[in-house]
């Protein structure tokens, strides 16, 4: 199996993207991947690969394109731009069928703008949307989208994101019937959006192979009690940020309070194993990586601001998907629902806005 890399997109260049992706491919001997980027810079990285990532040399290629998304470069520029960039042609690989996924911490718009393009979307979908598990009390997580592709939505695309979020849920994590809820400012019926509360009665009508929970809260994404929470992508960003620096927050303090005293310092050695615990279930790095859901290949967003480490966990989650061949499962589940319902709306080419 064959991942395409982005080499150029995320916060620390090449070195990061570079080692996550041999960690990646260490943890793992079915990987190889294809490294997208400037030839003079993969080439230096690649000679200073540390001795514990060196066997993972032979099964990284390199595809030299000089061309780099900006971080803040507007989607419909990329779009109309005529230099390939190293996301583009990583992209061209999963389209071309010269790799099985695609990982890019760059440009969130411009990538999916460009995986739009170039990879095409699931029939039946009409808009894509970003999709990532989130820890949660329970035994498994939660997938939470969209997460920032669409800010503006329809009650039918929300219908469609709870969709594909079950069927994610059901192929990946394993469970049959999965539990879905509508973030909202409360539960009762009559709050929220006009929007929410139209796309509420179409999940309560839709006959689903999943179980509507109705409305939830906020607080109720990481109780366990759901497998997919769904809401449009400004709702959803902001939560994930907002955890994120919650999260990171939380973990300062506790060192923090750890070390203000050899008590607390004492404290905390006999609790080591415990922390141990608990600090690797809760690690972000564990759960980098969102699916781009809806399109005809496997692409999955690193985020920008990840290590190699955390690069290397995107990577896993891209080589999982495409092993599990989550956008052919999708294509059968989206028409199946399709069906069901007796008519299909034909997509609309909105690339960016």
């Amino acid at each position: 199996m064959r991942i395409a890399i982005d080499t150029m997109g995320g916060d620390f260049g090449p070195r990061a993207t570079l080692r996550g992706t041999a960690s990646a491919l260490l943890r793992d001997s079915r990987l190889c991947a294809t490294l997208v980027g400037p030839k003079h810079l993969l080439d230096a990285e690649l000679d200073s690969l540390p001795a514990s990532l060196s066997h993972a040399r032979e099964r990284l290629q390199t595809l030299a394109v000089d061309g780099i998304v900006a971080s803040d470069a507007r989607p419909s520029r990329v779009l109309r731009g005529r230099e390939p960039s190293s996301m583009s042609e990583a992209l061209r690989l999963v389209a071309s069928g010269h790799a099985d996924a695609c990982v890019s911490g760059g440009n969130t718009g411009a990538l999916m703008a460009l995986a739009m393009r170039e990879v095409g979307r699931v029939v039946g979908v009409e808009r894509p949307a970003i999709c990532a598990a989130v820890p949660t009390r329970g035994a498994r997580p939660c997938h939470l989208l969209d997460l920032g592709a669409n800010v503006e939505v329809a009650p039918r695309h929300l219908l469609a994101f709870a969709r594909m979020g079950a069927l994610r849920c059901r192929l990946l994590e394993g469970v049959e019937r999965p539990r879905v809820g509508l973030l909202n400012v409360g539960v009762e019926s009559g709050k929220g959006t006009t929007q929410v509360r139209e796309a509420d009665a179409l999940l309560a009508s839709a006959g689903e192979d999943f179980d509507y929970l109705g409305f939830v809260e906020g607080g109720e994404l990481f109780s366990g009690t759901l497998d997919v929470v769904v809401c449009d992508g400004f709702v959803g960003n902001i939560v994930l940020k907002s955890s994120e620096g919650l999260a990171q927050m939380l973990a300062a303090q506790l060192g923090d309070t750890l070390a203000a005293s050899w008590r607390a310092r004492l404290m905390a050695w006999l609790a080591r194993p415990a922390l141990a615990r608990l600090t690797r279930e809760m690690d972000p790095v564990r759960y980098n990586g969102a699916s781009l859901l809806g399109l005809a290949g496997v692409v999955v967003k690193s985020h920008g601001g990840a290590t190699g480490d955390g690069f290397s966990f995107a990577v896993t989650r891209a080589a999982h998907e495409a092993h599990q061949q989550l956008p052919v499962y999708l294509a059968a589940g989206m028409t199946h629902a399709s069906d069901i319902e007796g008519a299909v709306e034909s997509p609309k080419k909105e690339l960016d806005k």
